[in-house]
């Protein structure tokens, strides 16, 4: 984990915040979706993504730097087995962070984070796939090379009827 960031960190020393979002990471992986405050979720989400991001690779080596920041085997091995393959095309933005109403006793405000966990729309994957080929394309020098043709816009049946009929006309 990088070093914390300047200023105020989250209730203490850097040691202290992070073995803070250690715990925040844990119980966002067992639970899914916790509620938090907006500091906090905000802090967490790089932390997260990254996580995710060494589960998708699956290997040892990342199975090892994830072991550092979530303690839990069992939350560590449902990372890499169950969250890991529901992500699997999602190239980033494994989280999302929903803003609720202020905590009661205090004021604070408070958001839910949450995993992204439902698989890309028909319009993001392609969209993902097109970002995709222009990187592979500008790695090589080449222009991107187009797959498959694009559809015609749909045409306007009702404006080809009096044409036919007209057609028809003349050929009587």
């Amino acid at each position: 984990m990088p070093t914390p960031t300047k200023g105020p960190r989250l209730g203490g020393g850097p040691a202290h915040e992070r073995l803070m979002l250690g715990n925040l990471a844990t119980s966002l992986f067992e639970h899914r979706r916790i509620t938090t405050t907006e500091a906090k979720a905000k802090r967490l989400r790089p932390l997260a993504e990254r996580m995710v991001t060494f589960a998708k690779r699956g290997d040892l080596a990342a199975r090892r730097r994830v072991m550092t920041v979530v303690k839990d085997k069992g939350v560590v091995h449902a990372l890499f087995t169950e969250i890991a393959p529901l992500v699997a095309d999602r190239p980033g933005g494994y989280t999302r962070i929903t803003k609720v109403g202020p905590r009661k006793g205090d004021n604070a405000p408070m958001a839910v984070i949450e995993l992204v966990l439902e698989p890309l729309s028909a319009k993001q994957a392609t969209v993902a796939e097109a970002t995709a080929a222009t990187r592979r394309a500008s790695k090589k020098g080449d222009a991107p090379v187009q797959d498959a043709p694009v559809e015609d816009a749909p045409v306007d049946e009702t404006a080809e009827a009096p044409a036919e009929k007209a057609d028809e006309a003349d050929a009587k």
